[in-house]
C-alpha cells in the first residue's frame, strides 16, 4: 500500500489515507444499529476535496500502493445484484429522484421523511464482491483512494450520481445541464463544499439529498487489513476521481472502534470508547487529524432505545414504525474524524428533582448569516459556523446541557451530578472563555470504559511519514500504552508549574487568549509554549525556554526538577501538613498493643477531604506493617469503601499488601464496578503469589472478561495465566 514497512509482531499503528492527495470534507452515514447480530450497518456518502492544488498522483504512486514490478493491481467490484427490491435503501441505483430529502428551515434537524426507513434484510441480499482484473487501462497508472479502515465488511462501493438531485445546477456555471460528465459531478461538489459558513443550512440540506441520489457506477475496491482502497477506470488523478462515493458495508461483533456491552442496569448498549484505533472500525474514514471533515447522521433503532451522539444538535426520534425510532444528528465544525462519538443504549435523562428555569429544548443556535455576528478576521481556521464571531455565544457561561444515565443511576446523579455541571460550565468559561459548542450531552458510561484518550498521531513523532500523507504511530497498538498515565500527569504538573511561575492572573488571561486565537485549529505543545513565552514579560519568564521545558518535562524520564524542588516545599501548604499530622497518628496509633493502658485516650482523628484521603492512605501505604486493627479503624473512620475510585484504588492497595481479608469483598466490587483503574490491582494480588489472593483475580476476571474493553483483558490475563 505505501512504502512504510510494518512488523507483524510489533504494535505500531498505520494510518494508511493519502491525505495528501485528497481531503474528505463531508460525511453522510445512514446507519442502522442491531443489537441482536451486534452491528451497525448502512451506508456512508463521503463528499472529496482536491483542491487542484495537488500533484498528478502517478507522480507518488509507489508511496499509496506498494506491490511487485510485475504484478498487476488486483481490486474487486461488485456483482450486480439479483434479488427483489423491497424498498428503496436495497438499490441506490433504481432510488426515484422524488424520494431525495427535502429539508426544513429553522431549526428543524436536516433529516429527510423517506431516508428514514428501516434496512432490515438489505445488507444480506447484496452479493458479496468479486474479484477481478481491470484491463481496460492495462499500462496505466490510475489515482487509489485509500481510506482507513479495520473489522468492516465493505459491500459495494459505488459513484453518487449528484447531478441527479433537483435544483443542483445552481452549483455550477452551466445554467442548463444538457451533458453530465465526471468533470461536471466534481465541480458540483467542488462548490457545493465551498459554500460560506452562513450557508450552512443550505449546505447540509443539499448534502443529505445528494447521498440519497442514485449511483452512476460501481467504483473497483480491495481491503487489507488496515485500509479501503477504491478507483475508477481511467481517472489517474484526485481531480478526474469521483468527488461524491458511496460505501454500504456493516461493521463486525469483534470490531474495536465500538464496545458492545451491558450498562449499570445490565441493558445492551453499545458506545465508542476511544480505541487505539479510533474510528476506522466504525466507517471507512481518513484517520490523520489533518482532515478536518464535517458530518451527518441518520441512525435508525428499536424504540427502547436512545441514541447519543457528538453532533450539535439536540436531536428528537422520529417513529418509522411500530417499535423503531430514527435519530438525526449533525456538525458544522470541521473536526478529526477521531472525534465522532456514538451511545447506543437504554440511556434516561436525568432532571432535577425540582424544575429548573433553565429551557434545555431551546437549542441557543446563532446562526452567522445574520451579518451581526460575522467580524473580519476574528477567527484563523478554516471558516464554519463560529461561536466566536457571536456577541451573545462570548457572554454565555452555562450552555444548553442533558445528562443521560442508566436509570439505577438517578439518584445519585440528581444529587450528586446535576448540581455540578452549571457550576463546572461557568468555571470553563471563567478561565478558557467561549465555548466552542452550543450544547452538552453527559453520559454516565458502563464500568468497562476504559479510555485515557485518543490515537492522535503528531507527524514528527510517528516514525515514518509518505509522501502520501500516510504514517504510523509508534506503539499506538501496545494493549498496555492505555493504562500508562505518566504523559498526562506529567501535562498536568506542566501547566499547574507554568501557573506557579507565572502567577494565575498572567497564566490565566493568556490561556484564554490561546483558546480564542486557535480554535478550530490543529495544535502541537510547541504551539502552546512559544505563544507563552512571547506573551508574557520579560521580569517573569525567569529561565523559562521551549529547549528547557522540552528537556526537563517532555524528553526526561521521571519527575522533573522543578517538581522535585516544589515537593520540598509541600510543608508550606496547610492541607498536606495536616495530612502529615494524621499519618503520624495513624502510626502511632498502629504501635500500640491491644489492650489500652486504664485511663489512656485513643487518637482523635480529623476530617479530610477525598484529596487529602488520597495522600493519607498513599503515606501509608510506605509502612511495611499495617495491623488489621488499624486498618479496620481506618475503614470506619473514614467510610473507604463509599468514597469515589481513586480514593478507593488505594484502600484496595492496603487491602491487598496487607492481606486484610475481611475487605477483599471491597476488592473484588472494585474489580468489577471499576474495570478501567483496576488492572493495576490484578498485577498486585498475582505478584504476593497468596493463594487466596490470586484465586480472588481469578474468580473476578472470569465475572468480567467478557465485559472488559479488548486492550485491558489482554493486559490482565497476562498477569494470569
Amino acid at each position: 500500500m505505501m512504502d512504510i514497512k510494518l512488523d507483524p509482531s510489533q504494535d505500531d499503528l498505520p494510518l494508511m489515507a493519502n491525505t495528501n492527495h485528497i481531503l474528505v470534507k463531508h460525511y453522510v452515514l445512514d446507519l442502522d444499529v442491531d443489537f441482536e447480530c451486534q452491528v451497525i450497518e448502512g451506508t456512508i456518502v463521503l463528499f472529496f476535496e482536491d483542491g487542484n492544488r495537488l500533484k498528478q498522483w502517478s507522480s507518488s504512486s509507489k508511496e499509496t500502493c506498494q506491490m511487485e514490478p510485475n504484478e498487476a493491481c488486483t481490486l474487486r467490484t461488485s456483482e450486480p445484484c439479483h434479488i427483489p427490491v423491497t424498498n428503496a435503501r436495497s438499490s441506490s441505483s433504481k432510488m426515484e429522484y422524488n424520494n431525495f430529502a427535502i429539508c426544513g428551515k429553522g431549526d428543524r434537524d436536516i433529516s429527510d421523511k423517506d431516508g428514514n426507513h428501516d434496512n432490515q434484510g438489505q445488507v444480506s441480499g447484496i452479493s458479496i464482491s468479486k474479484y477481478c482484473r481491470d484491463t481496460e487501462t492495462h499500462g496505466r497508472e490510475e489515482f487509489l483512494l485509500v481510506l482507513d479502515c479495520c473489522d468492516l465488511s465493505v459491500l459495494k462501493v459505488e459513484e453518487v450520481d449528484v447531478a441527479a438531485v433537483p435544483g443542483i445546477e445552481k452549483f455550477t456555471r452551466s445554467p442548463k445541464l444538457t451533458v453530465i460528465s465526471e468533470e461536471l459531478r466534481n465541480e458540483m461538489v467542488r462548490e457545493l463544499v465551498a459554500l460560506p459558513a452562513d450557508h450552512w443550512r443550505e449546505q447540509l440540506d443539499y448534502f443529505a439529498r445528494c447521498s440519497q441520489a442514485p449511483s452512476c457506477g460501481e467504483l473497483f475496491f480491495d481491503t487489507d487489513n488496515w485500509s479501503l482502497r477504491i478507483r475508477k477506470t481511467g481517472a489517474q488523478t484526485a481531480t478526474d476521481f469521483p468527488h461524491a462515493i458511496r460505501i454500504w458495508y456493516k461493521t463486525k461483533p469483534e470490531g474495536r472502534s465500538v464496545t458492545w456491552t451491558s450498562d449499570q442496569c445490565g441493558r445492551p448498549c453499545v458506545y465508542t470508547m476511544g480505541s487505539p484505533i479510533n474510528n476506522r472500525a466504525l466507517f471507512p474514514c481518513q484517520e490523520p487529524p489533518v482532515a478536518m471533515s464535517t458530518w451527518q447522521a441518520t441512525i435508525r433503532a428499536a424504540a427502547s432505545f436512545v441514541v447519543l451522539m457528538s453532533g450539535e444538535n439536540f436531536a428528537k426520534p422520529t417513529q418509522l414504525q411500530e417499535g423503531c425510532l430514527s435519530w438525526h444528528y449533525y456538525v458544522t465544525m470541521p473536526m478529526p474524524a477521531s472525534t465522532f462519538t456514538i451511545a447506543v443504549g437504554c440511556w434516561t435523562e436525568m432532571k432535577p428533582e425540582t424544575d429548573s428555569p433553565r429551557d434545555l429544548e431551546a437549542e441557543r443556535f446563532l446562526p452567522p448569516s445574520e451579518p451581526d455576528f460575522r467580524h473580519v478576521a476574528v477567527c484563523s481556521h478554516m471558516e464554519y459556523p463560529c461561536r466566536f464571531q457571536s456577541a451573545s455565544a462570548t457572554t454565555q457561561e452555562i450552555i444548553p446541557h442533558r445528562v443521560f444515565a442508566p436509570v439505577c443511576l438517578r439518584d445519585v446523579c440528581q444529587k450528586t451530578l446535576l448540581p455540578l455541571i452549571p457550576l463546572c460550565l461557568s468555571a470553563a468559561h471563567s478561565v478558557l472563555g467561549t465555548h466552542p459548542f452550543s450544547r452538552l450531552d453527559i453520559l454516565i458510561v458502563p464500568a468497562n470504559f476504559p479510555s485515557l484518550g485518543m490515537a492522535r498521531p503528531r507527524k514528527e513523532k510517528t516514525g515514518q511519514v509518505s509522501d502520501s500523507g500516510a504514517c504510523v504511530v509508534k506503539h499506538g497498538l501496545n494493549p498496555e500504552k492505555t493504562f500508562m498515565q505518566v504523559h498526562y500527569l506529567k501535562g498536568y504538573f506542566l501547566l499547574r508549574f507554568l501557573a506557579r511561575t507565572l502567577g494565575d492572573e498572567t497564566y490565566f488571561s493568556f490561556l484564554r487568549k490561546f483558546v480564542h486565537m486557535f480554535h478550530g485549529q490543529l495544535i502541537l505543545s510547541q504551539n502552546f509554549l512559544e505563544m507563552l513565552l512571547e506573551n508574557i514579560p520579560e521580569e517573569k519568564r525567569q529561565e523559562l525556554s521551549i529547549e528547557n521545558i522540552f528537556q526537563d518535562w517532555l524528553e526526561s524520564s521521571g519527575i522533573p526538577k522543578p517538581l522535585r524542588t516544589e515537593h520540598q516545599a509541600r510543608a508550606e501548604c496547610r492541607l498536606a501538613r495536616q495530612v502529615d499530622a494524621e499519618v503520624t497518628k495513624w502510626i502511632r496509633a498502629n504501635r500500640r498493643p491491644r489492650k489500652r493502658k486504664r485511663g489512656e485516650q485513643g487518637e482523635v482523628f480529623e476530617k479530610l477531604l477525598p484529596d487529602q484521603l488520597i495522600l493519607l492512605l498513599e503515606q501509608l501505604l510506605q509502612q511495611k506493617t499495617l495491623n488489621p486493627r488499624t486498618l479496620q479503624s481506618l475503614q470506619q473512620t473514614y467510610n473507604l469503601h463509599e468514597q469515589d475510585a481513586e480514593v478507593r484504588h488505594r484502600w484496595c492497595e492496603l487491602v491487598i499488601k496487607h492481606k486484610y481479608s475481611k475487605a477483599y469483598k471491597h476488592v473484588e466490587r472494585f474489580l468489577q464496578e471499576d474495570q478501567a483503574l483496576g488492572v493495576y490491582l490484578y498485577g498486585e494480588l498475582m505478584v504476593g503469589e497468596n493463594a487466596r489472593q490470586q484465586q480472588l483475580a481469578h474468580k473476578c476476571f472470569a465475572l468480567t472478561k467478557e465485559q472488559m474493553d479488548r486492550a485491558s483483558a489482554e493486559v490482565v490475563a497476562e498477569m494470569l495465566f
